[in-house]
């Protein structure tokens, strides 16, 4: 049986964490930025979990189960 491949956008936008969890970037943080507050911009530049209800499909797309 033949490996499964990573999707090549997958890769670039997760990472695995030391524990095992998936992190991702938040959305709205690439432009229209004039409008939004520092806060918010200092919070969308965190990297937060992956939903539960994503979780399967990412880890199909990165090729973990």
């Amino acid at each position: 049986m033949h490996k499964q491949k990573t999707k090549a956008a997958a890769k670039k936008r997760f990472k695995i964490s030391g524990t095992g969890k998936i992190k991702r970037k938040h959305a709205y943080k690439s432009h229209l930025l004039g409008c939004k507050s520092k806060r918010q911009k200092r919070e969308l530049g965190k990297l937060v979990e992956v939903d539960k209800s994503n979780l399967e499909s990412v880890k199909r797309a990165l090729a973990l189960k």
